[in-house]
């Protein structure tokens, strides 16, 4: 209905399709599905014009007031439910998700008691559709999805960090050029090595490889491995924050530019997002970047 009573109050199905957004022939079709449900003809199109037909124009009349009725009553609903309700569904990464976004969405569950959270923590890539997610927490590089809306709300910084035995014992990198001579601790998935990555001004990062007997998938045992002097580390800033306040790891090349890794958070695209998905949406941007320094 809406998509035929916007082509007739613009005049054809080409400015309708421009203003919704859709193609001239998913115009069409729509027209032609009501059309068939009906068993009546609703316009008149030549290639030059279209014009209702006698039962086209009070049914256009009908469709108007019930297209109007319709948004009176998502207003209603609106008004009625200012206050975010429901259950509301997230799945993140599992150690991010704890020292991060978690906190976050606790914050946002304190200030909102109608919420319930129901948090996933899992490195499994989730289907949103298939696994009834609200939203999804990704980190780094995003594969392209028509079905899908990404938005970027911080970004984690990546250190070169070790601890003081080991320095003391194997010396201190003084440039990137260094690493590779050092004993590392690598982050692996699935058999595949992740290189450290440092940005260069107008090229694809530099990627360098220590000497690597240590090769785990988990980034919390790889800080604990290089605070008992394992060898260097290449973690979030957020991960070795008390490591650092401690005094149990310190961090390295201070001078050299450090790799961000890009944060969004995902939903499935729909013409109109919820409330409860609305204010996680904008309690992330606002503080999540706060769990990250």
């Amino acid at each position: 209905m809406t998509v035929f009573v916007k082509a007739v109050d613009l005049g054809s199905f080409a400015a309708a399709a421009a203003a919704l957004d859709v193609s001239g022939p998913m115009v069409g079709k729509h027209v032609r599905f009501l059309e068939e449900r009906l068993g009546v003809r609703l316009l008149n199109r030549t290639t030059r014009r279209q014009s209702l037909t006698e039962f086209g124009r009070a049914y256009y009349e009908r469709c108007r007031v019930i297209l109007a009725e319709s948004e009176a009553a998502d207003a209603l609903a609106s008004d009625q439910f200012s206050e975010p309700r429901g259950k509301l569904r997230v799945t993140m990464p599992t150690l991010f998700g704890r020292h991060c976004v978690a906190p976050a969405l606790l914050e946002l569950a304190q200030q909102h008691p109608m919420l319930e959270l129901d948090l996933s923590f899992s490195d499994r890539i989730s289907n949103l559709a298939e696994d009834g997610y609200d939203l999804a927490i990704r980190t780094g590089i995003l594969a392209d999805s028509t079905e899908v809306v990404a938005r970027r709300v911080a970004s984690q910084r990546m250190v070169v960090c070790a601890s003081p035995s080991y320095l003391e014992a194997h010396g201190q990198p003084r440039q990137i050029e260094d690493i590779p001579s050092h004993h590392g601790i690598i982050y692996s998935r699935s058999g595949r090595l992740l290189p450290w990555q440092f940005p260069r001004h107008g090229q694809s990062p530099l990627e360098v490889t220590p000497l690597n007997r240590m090769r785990l998938d988990d980034l919390a045992t790889i800080a604990d491995a290089a605070a008992v002097g394992m060898g260097l580390a290449w973690l979030p800033s957020w991960l070795i924050r008390d490591y650092l306040k401690a005094g149990t790891l310190v961090q390295l090349l201070p001078d050299q530019p450090e790799l961000l890794y890009d944060v969004h958070v995902l939903w499935l695209r729909t013409p109109r997002l919820t409330l409860k998905v609305r204010v996680a949406i904008d309690a992330l941007i606002s503080g999540l970047p706060g769990y990250m320094e």
